[in-house]
């Protein structure tokens, strides 16, 4: 893929994002044999781990909606190589379930291979966020 394709993409999975688009058509930016990937504290938030396979995108959006309201999503820059665009930002969160909000930086490293999304991997603190979901 070129950069132009891979930086149009990354910015095409933020503007659905964003806008709130039926999860059917975020999961068609992903390949079916997906490499899902945050590090962190398993078990606490369905999301956070590695997985393979597009049911990760699939179950991170249903799961984040339902767990998690989103205060702030902020995209400082989208940088893109033949192989990935990596998405630099800032987040604020609140967990449903303790009402206790999470602001953080993050990093969305994309692997973009034929057009789709092979790889998903978010750098964040997701200890700290873990950690806000308990009780």
């Amino acid at each position: 893929m070129s950069i132009k394709d891979n930086l149009e993409i990354a910015q095409l999975f933020l503007a659905k994002l964003g806008a709130g688009a039926p999860h059917e058509q975020i999961i068609q930016l992903f390949s079916a044999d997906l490499d899902w990937n945050i590090p962190g504290e398993t078990g606490v938030l369905p999301w956070i781990g590695h997985k393979t396979g597009n049911s990760a995108i699939v179950d991170f959006l249903r799961d984040a909606s339902q767990m998690i309201e989103r205060v702030r999503f902020e995209v400082h820059d989208v940088l893109a190589s033949e192989e990935r665009a990596i998405i630099f930002g800032e987040l604020a969160s609140r967990i449903k379930k303790t009402g206790k909000t999470i602001e953080q930086a993050y990093a969305i490293v994309l692997t973009i291979a034929d057009g789709k999304i092979t790889r998903f991997l978010m750098l964040e603190d997701s200890f700290a966020t873990a950690k806000a979901a308990h009780l």
